[in-house]
């Protein structure tokens, strides 16, 4: 795998209070870490160079020495250790300054590691559906008095927040396969939703990730509760010292039953060892996220949580941020906002639209990365099915650079040449789609927002636009 950061070959050591400094501190994986060290005792300080994100208020309210923007402070003498993300260059100042004094360069993958090793630890990897399945974990070990920490990738709004330390209970980990975080967590026990190709170019090609996998899952102490409707997770049964299955499968020890649209939300029953159990999941739409929620209540079950107390907790599932998130409804019209990026997410998001109680499904795509676009594009072509109308945008890069032939015209053919008669808009801006959309949306309409980029900025000028209308 190709390393994309400086790593040290120190540990972390937190066995007593540590000065710890982050780089790109406001991003959603190092907002989490800072959160944990400060919330366990640690003084944590960091450097965003955006001028602000989500995550920024939160940590200057733990006391988190927070700067912003282009210019920084020098890296503070008393500092032990720098965290670094994937995203850190070798010439981040931080780091330039912290190797001149010897002090250690550490990537996010360690630092979290040793956070994990002070607790009881439960990882949640996947390729997709990692981010709602910790939450829908993390929840339902709220709501049975378990008092867990946890770390997942957006901001749990039942649970306040992104991250937390907890009490004495297990930490959920969301774990990143992306970079391999996931293999330096120790954890005990860890949820496998699906293994599907993505970061292909980290990893050196889809083999060596799913050689990732069975590793991860290979090292566990504890049980390895994998999807058996995903063939790549399925296929990690034989290296799970102790496997646990769950899926629409016959033969999955825990076996989800009827999945039905509840709302904005989804129904089942879930079948273990001759109990049943209704289990209802608000804003959390869909039959991927029946999934996700049969997938917690296992793991939750083997950490002692009964399936029915499991099941009264998620009733107070409120959703996850940027997972079908509804952020209005103006005109008639109600816009939601989802990070889906791969084709199964997609494909899964606009699923759930289709099966909710809107007339007609009108998406906005944003490809993401072009490094993925180049791999996934024709992956694309079957994603869209349940859009009624479809509009595809310019590729995000997240500070990727272009790449000749590479747009997001490559999803669009991809989608015409599967779909001829297919409704599809190749607008490539932003303002591009709000013109779109001003033309097309009607009283009635479901508006998704899909991507991993800035896409998720369209949502209130979309509100905004159609309360002008009316």
């Amino acid at each position: 795998m190709r390393e994309t950061a400086v790593r040290s070959p120190d540990a972390l050591d937190l066995s007593r209070p540590r000065r710890v400094h982050l780089t790109n501190v406001g991003g959603a994986g190092m907002s989490a870490v800072a959160t944990l060290l400060a919330e366990g005792g640690h003084r944590v300080s960091g450097h965003e160079p955006a001028a602000t994100t989500p995550f920024v208020d939160q940590l200057v309210a733990l006391g988190v020495a927070v700067s912003t923007g282009p210019e920084r402070p020098p890296l503070p003498d008393d500092v032990e250790a720098v965290v670094v993300s994937t995203a850190t260059p070798d010439d981040d100042p931080d780091v330039v300054a912290a190797r001149e004094r010897g002090v250690p360069v550490l990537h996010r993958a360690a630092a979290l590691g040793a956070l994990c090793a002070g607790r009881t630890t439960i990882a949640v990897a996947g390729t997709h559906g990692k981010t709602t399945t910790a939450a829908l974990l993390a929840t339902i070990l709220a709501g049975a008095g378990r008092e867990p920490g946890w770390v997942v990738g957006a901001r749990v709004v039942g649970l306040g927040r992104s991250a937390a330390w907890g009490g004495e209970g297990p930490l959920v980990v969301e774990a990143d396969e992306s970079d391999g975080t996931f293999l330096h967590l120790g954890a005990g026990s860890a949820i496998v939703t699906n293994v599907e190709p993505d970061h292909l170019d980290n990893w050196g090609g889809e083999a060596r990730l799913r050689d990732g996998f069975h590793r991860f899952v290979a090292a566990l102490g504890g049980p390895a509760v994998l999807c058996a409707d995903d063939p790549g997770a399925r296929d990690l049964v034989a290296s799970a010292a102790q496997p646990v299955t769950y899926g629409r499968d016959a033969g999955a020890d825990y076996r989800v039953v009827e999945p039905r649209p509840a709302g904005t939300g989804v129904r089942f029953e879930l079948e273990h060892a001759g109990e049943r159990v209704a289990v209802e999941v608000p804003a959390a739409p869909g039959v991927h996220n029946a999934l996700n929620a049969a997938a917690a209540l296992a793991m939750a079950h083997v950490h002692g949580v009964p399936l029915g107390e499991g099941a009264a907790a998620l009733r107070t599932f409120a959703g996850v941020a940027r997972r079908f998130e509804v952020r209005g409804e103006a005109g008639g019209v109600t816009v939601v906002d989802d990070y889906a990026h791969l084709p199964a997410e997609v494909r899964a998001a606009l699923a759930a639209a289709e099966a909710g109680p809107w007339r007609r499904v009108v998406a906005v795509f944003q490809p993401h990365r072009v490094s993925r676009t180049a791999a996934l594009w024709r992956d694309f072509a079957d994603a869209f099915v349940d859009a009624d109308r479809l509009a595809i945008t310019d590729v995000y890069t997240a500070g990727e650079p272009p790449r000749p032939g590479v747009s997001g015209k490559l999803v669009v053919d991809a989608v015409l040449e599967a779909h001829p008669w297919a409704h599809v808009a190749w607008l490539p801006s932003l303002d591009d789609v709000l013109v779109w959309l001003r033309g097309v949306l009607r009283p009635g309409d479901v508006c998704l927002t899909l991507g991993a980029g800035d896409v998720t900025t369209l949502a209130p000028r979309i509100l905004a636009m159609l309360e002008e209308r009316r």
